[in-house]
């Protein structure tokens, strides 16, 4: 099983990644393969509602010139994806909003790319805003018929400078729970995604 982490803040090493580390370690130590990837900073521009996509059905956006594409890839192959944001003025940043926007998209023109996957939002936060963010990953999960499990709390961790989120105790035993579920979910889905249920949608958009 492979568990993808996608860092949607443009400081590296800050609250965001270190909040996703803690959710990958519980996997790591039950065998998972784990990747973090950085999203934030990177060149990835919105979608344009081209639609293209619907006509090219090859898994990937038809605006091949920026980093979308790769991170489609990755998220197409992983069996469970965490999306982590900062909170920049109560929403996530521009990149994870990309990101969310396009692979959402990309995902339905294609028959449900991100159906029975398990996703699940982190999110830093200084003080207030962090559960709208949180909303905003898990809304595009939740449409695209991916697997969102619960925690302990929201899955919020409280920190201004970068490391801060250290020093909140409760936020990162939220993660390591998290990670945990997680594991016990692809535990209980491994061998069964051929069964989900397949997406009906795009077959009624084909007929309005």
């Amino acid at each position: 099983m492979k568990a993808l982490a996608i860092n949607g803040s443009p400081r590296k090493g800050g609250n965001t990644e270190m909040l996703l580390r803690a959710v990958l370690g519980p996997l790591v130590k039950e065998g998972w393969e784990t990747e973090l990837v950085q999203v934030g900073g990177q060149k990835i521009r919105g979608c344009t509602a081209c639609e293209r996509c619907f006509e090219i059905a090859n898994g990937r956006c038809a605006t091949d010139n920026d980093a979308f594409n790769g991170f489609m890839e990755k998220m197409i192959s992983a069996h469970a994806i965490i999306v982590g944001s900062p909170t920049y003025f109560t929403d996530v940043t521009a990149e994870t909003k990309a990101l969310l926007d396009r692979a959402g998209f990309v995902a339905f023109a294609n028959g449900g790319l991100l159906r029975g996957k398990i996703a699940a939002a982190v999110v830093a936060v200084r003080r207030g805003g962090g559960t709208h963010v949180f909303d905003t990953i898990n809304h595009m999960f939740l449409m695209s018929g991916a697997i969102v499990p619960g925690s302990t709390y929201w899955n919020l961790g409280f920190g201004l400078e970068r490391g801060d989120v250290a020093g909140d105790d409760e936020g990162l035993r939220n993660m390591e729970d998290l990670g945990r579920i997680i594991a016990w979910l692809g535990a209980c889905v491994a061998g069964r995604l051929d069964a989900f249920p397949r997406a009906t949608l795009l077959e009624d958009r084909k007929q309005q």
